[in-house]
């Protein structure tokens, strides 16, 4: 396969296995799903949505988050990791939010990239899932399946974020990262990766990364 039938297959696939995409953060607005991107940073989905319930029952808006000390935060949010820098960034934010924005998060990457703790892979998903504004955030998952699937080179996110945009229509980007990562937690984990469950990557996979894959296997028999 070119490199354009290899896009296509991709998209085909992943159409097909997932014809309604499930949010992987429970949130319901711009804020609370801004507060759960923070927290997921070296952190499960599946503990994220442990953690955000004990803390919005406090704080489900910034002003209700800035009468809460930051330890307060810190304190509910242990459980995801990083939380003395997540809990400074949480309060710092809903201040600035406050100040700024009318208490509102703005739909404006550069915007969202001036608030603390928010890098470019938390705007993306803000804008993406909270205002449909087309955006690819790469994730780790994103990013070792673009690299198996030879569509990128694989040295830095930020490449790979562009070779994303570059191959894949921008009308699909904002279903599309969510199928990939989706995919690779189902079928192309980093760990305990089984090939032939792996439809996609079997099919187009980098041929460095398939004769890899077939050199561990049999060595470890």
């Amino acid at each position: 396969m070119n490199k354009q039938e290899r896009v296509t297959f991709v998209i085909n696939t992943l159409k097909e296995l997932y014809p309604t995409i499930p949010i992987p953060l429970d949130h319901k607005d711009p804020y609370t799903l801004l507060i759960a991107v923070l927290l997921s940073a070296q952190c499960t989905d599946v503990r994220v949505n442990q953690i955000t319930p004990l803390l919005f029952a406090k704080a489900d808006n910034p002003y209700d988050m800035i009468k809460m000390s930051v330890e307060e935060i810190k304190e509910i949010i242990r459980p995801c990791g990083l939380s003395p820098m997540k809990s400074k960034g949480i309060h710092g934010l809903s201040h600035i939010l406050i100040d700024k924005h009318g208490g509102k998060v703005p739909q404006s990457f550069e915007f969202l990239e001036e608030l603390p703790a928010v890098g470019h892979k938390t705007a993306s998903v803000v804008m993406s899932q909270a205002f449909g504004v087309p955006a690819f955030p790469v994730d780790t998952h994103i990013h070792r399946l673009m690299y198996r699937w030879n569509l990128t080179n694989g040295k830095n996110v930020v490449q790979t974020e562009k070779d994303a945009k570059r191959i894949f229509p921008e009308e699909i980007w904002n279903d599309l990262h969510l199928q990939i990562i989706w995919y690779g937690r189902q079928y192309s984990p980093a760990r305990g990766w089984d090939l032939d469950k792996d439809i996609i990557t079997k099919t187009i996979g980098k041929k460095s990364v398939l004769d890899e894959y077939y050199n561990k296997k049999k060595s470890s028999k």
